[in-house]
């Protein structure tokens, strides 16, 4: 056997030993540990690393976490009470890769029934704001803090939003927009852990775990107080700093009387 034949059988051999190492589990390799095969015995190994420097295994590449496997993973979730009072989970809907998430409270009495987040009154001024925005419902991501309705109406309970809020976070995290915009006090204050009043948190950006998040009225309050145009507008000036945070252009909106 030639001198270039023995050093390609001592290379695989030694890339046998390391295969049969990586396969029984082992993730290091410290010196002491990396003996060569008895058939090496006598060839000269070069060490694999040196002393004090074990060599590491690289971390298998996951696939980042889906929507759908977050929905498959609550079921029909019973993990709170609302759970025995819904007609349907209302997890959320949209583009999975969204560039801005719009976040609400909970599901309301026509979202209960449609399994849709936003899909009544609300949701109807909501589709105005996103429209107006230039977007388009199917562009964006929608969902809320709480899966199910709360009953009456009333606003969630802290064990309740114990159970739900780790469920939202993971779809924020699958989901990776470029902002997220809490609308109504108890979406912001859930988000932000904070006690600050919506009329204080709008109008400037928060961080939510790395990511831009702007407070802003919700939709049904802007439907109790529709005479109050000027709430209106105060939406539409935190949805121009949105879209100037995103790098998309911002409609030509005129208010009227100006």
């Amino acid at each position: 056997m030639s001198e270039h034949e023995e050093l390609l059988a001592e290379l695989r051999a030694l890339r046998g030993y390391v295969t049969e190492l990586e396969e029984s589990g082992m993730e290091l390799i410290p010196l002491d540990i990396a003996e060569p095969p008895p058939e090496m015995a006598e060839s000269v190994v070069v060490p694999i690393a040196a002393e004090s420097e074990p060599v590491y295994a690289p971390a298998p590449v996951t696939e980042p976490e889906g929507l759908d496997s977050i929905r498959l993973e609550m079921g029909e979730c019973h993990r709170c009470q609302l759970g025995d009072g819904r007609t349907n989970l209302v997890f959320g809907v949209g583009n999975p890769r969204a560039r801005v998430v719009f976040v609400g409270e909970a599901p309301g009495h026509d979202e209960d029934l449609q399994g849709e987040p936003f899909v009544g009154e609300a949701g109807q001024i909501l589709n105005r704001v996103i429209t107006r925005m230039g977007l388009d419902r199917q562009e964006v991501y929608i969902c809320n803090v709480i899966k199910c309705r709360p009953p009456g109406n009333r606003n969630p309970q802290p064990t309740e939003i114990e159970q739900c809020q780790p469920f939202l976070l993971r779809q924020l995290r699958a989901i990776a927009p470029e902002a997220i915009v809490a609308l109504g006090t108890f979406a912001a204050q859930t988000l932000l852990n904070t006690k600050e009043p919506i009329s204080k948190l709008r109008g400037s950006f928060h961080d939510y775990c790395g990511i831009p998040l702007m407070p802003t009225f919700h939709p049904s309050y802007l439907l109790h107080n529709r005479k109050n145009t000027d709430l209106f507008w105060l939406v539409w000036d935190d949805m121009v700093q949105v879209l100037k945070k995103l790098g998309l252009p911002v409609p030509d909106v005129q208010r009227k009387g100006r």
